[in-house]
């Protein structure tokens, strides 16, 4: 099957950081399935950052052990992406890549991203920017959930929208869209009677309580709002009579943060006991799971896209009382894995204020995602009741476990989910070798508008350009040892990665100290065709320094 390059940088995988977000855990599973599952002959990753793949490949390993051989590609080596033929990015970020793509011909490779939140300005403008930039029908932008594909294509749509009443556009490209869910390795969510017995003893848990189990970030405002679940799960207590112990695992900006986030979430459920553990560690991450009787998650919050935790919670082996929310919809199916509960939410139009003091800087991006989810009401005695069904009926959580674990094997395991990446990919390389075959598609490289060349963007700065036509000429006496003396000090270093190499400054030296006054364009000629702009620029480098002397030029204009 077709094989892409992931794109690496430990940002996008790495789970050992004090913020842990859900992306990096997400990362993390995706790269663990990937290796374990993937039909490719090598992993091929993307060296994203300016060290040496060495530095990274401890964190790759960490993560899981390739069985294959690994290759990596250095970020500069754009033509290396030719094969595997795809780029992999883990978000939905692709259209820098797109533009870096554009001056080596668009058809070399496909682009593939994948959605995390759609909320932030900076996510909204990226899907803006994958309308109007260099963007292919043999590039794709993968969605989590159904929810967060049709949040994609309103953006897309409004763009397109305004596109046509602005300018008259009457095309509308845009990436392909697949729905494909976030996977896990269920493997690593098996229950275990040891570790149940063992987190049950460090909390002080009763053998045969019924315990509810949360694990997440804990944020009231870009997570979700805990209220609604301590006052389901107080409510079942009072109506059940029955002790209910909720473990909450999880983790704050800050140590302060996160004991505000438990205690005030203690007071909306004083009867229920509380067991507060801090999720983050990796242990704690794939052993908790086993503590619980039943998983409860009620996301009220626009910047989730799919929401991981229910599917792990479903690996685990635990029925999920969840809320009907975005990607929690393509989870667990209501009454079979355990229960969704409704959510309600303003009616479209109602929330172009909220819009427009966020847009403005009026409100933070935290400020607008309070406002939207105190808007979002859980059916709460909905929610009730199927938490009093579950605590109440052991055959209901263990039928409804059973099913939500299945249901994990077969729709979630990074098994079955890793082909299906596989098969966008191979569908995108079948788009882009008809491209290539086309005689109607021409490759033609144009300039990203945003990012114009600085001697094109500021041509009116100086008073001519040196062209091709001008006439230099070593400077009286100039000899190489007084080039190497003139252009060593830091002041005559700066930028010299943008500089020829110092055997291409020899090289025109010497073939100026033996042609005399010479045209720049006979110079340049002497070097490879891919290497005369940059000896051209760099001729001007020569004359700031005095090396060089310019033959006559247009006198400087007086100022109108």
């Amino acid at each position: 099957m077709t094989n892409a390059a992931i794109y690496f940088h430990p940002d996008g995988y790495d789970t050992t950081g004090e913020r842990l977000m859900g992306r990096h855990a997400a990362g993390e599973s995706f790269l663990r399935g990937f290796i374990r599952n993937a039909d490719v002959d090598r992993l091929v990753l993307f060296n994203g950052t300016d060290k040496p793949a060495s530095e990274l490949e401890p964190l790759v390993r960490r993560i899981e052990a390739p069985t294959m051989p690994m290759a990596w590609i250095d970020r500069r080596q754009f033509s290396a992406l030719r094969d595997p033929g795809c780029l992999y990015v883990p978000s939905p970020n692709i259209g820098p890549e797109a533009w870096a793509r554009q001056p080596f011909d668009s058809r070399r490779y496909s682009l593939c991203g994948v959605t995390h939140t759609t909320a932030t300005h900076r996510v909204m403008d990226i899907l803006h920017d994958l309308i109007v930039g260099p963007i292919e029908p043999w590039d794709a932008l993968i969605c989590t959930s159904r929810a967060v594909r049709a949040s994609v294509e309103t953006q897309f749509e409004a763009v397109h929208d305004h596109l046509a009443r602005r300018l008259g556009a009457t095309r509308r490209p845009q990436p392909q869209l697949a729905t494909i869910p976030l996977g896990v390795n269920v493997a690593d969510f098996a229950p275990s009677g040891d570790h149940r017995a063992a987190w049950r003893q460090r909390l002080d848990i009763p053998p045969d309580a019924v315990v509810a189990l949360y694990l997440g970030r804990l944020n009231p405002i870009a997570k979700m709002n805990p209220a609604t679940m301590a006052i389901t799960l107080e409510a079942a207590a009072q109506e059940t009579g029955q002790s209910i112990y909720w473990v909450v695992a999880g983790w704050a900006g800050s140590d302060a943060e996160t004991e505000q986030f438990h205690e005030q979430t203690r007071a909306f459920c004083p009867s229920i006991q509380y067991r507060a553990v801090d999720g983050r560690p990796a242990d704690t991450r794939f052993s908790l799971w086993s503590v619980a009787d039943l998983f409860i998650s009620f996301s009220d919050n626009i910047q989730e896209t799919f929401g991981l935790t229910p599917a792990e919670a479903m690996a685990a082996g635990l029925p999920c009382v969840v809320s009907d929310w975005d990607g929690y919809r393509d989870t667990v199916r209501d009454g079979v894995d355990g229960f969704r509960i409704a959510t309600y939410a303003p009616r479209p139009g109602l929330g172009q204020d909220l819009a427009f003091h966020y847009a403005r800087n009026w409100v933070t991006y935290d400020q607008y995602l309070a406002a939207a989810a105190q808007m979002t009401a859980v059916d709460l005695p909905s929610a009730k009741a199927a938490v009093v069904a579950l605590i109440t009926n052991p055959d209901l959580r263990r039928r409804m476990g059973a099913a939500a674990q299945e249901r994990a094997r077969s729709v979630f395991d990074w098994s079955t989910v890793v082909p299906q990446y596989q098969a966008l990919w191979s569908e995108l390389t079948a788009r882009r070798a008809a491209a290539l075959a086309d005689p109607q598609r021409r490759f033609v490289d144009y300039p990203n508008p945003r990012r114009l060349d600085p001697f094109t963007l500021f041509a009116g700065y100086p008073t001519a350009p040196l062209t091709p036509e001008s006439v230099v000429w070593l400077a009286p006496g100039m000899t190489w040892e007084a080039v190497v003396g003139r252009l060593t000090p830091s002041l005559a270093s700066y930028a010299r990665w943008a500089m020829p190499v110092s055997a291409e400054i020899k090289q025109t030296f010497d073939y100026m100290a033996a042609g005399g006054r010479m045209r720049v364009a006979d110079i340049t000629a002497s070097f490879p065709q891919g290497r005369q702009g940059v000896i051209e620029r760099s001729l001007l480098r020569l004359m700031k320094f005095g090396i060089l002397e310019l033959g006559p030029t247009a006198p400087v204009a007086d100022i109108p």
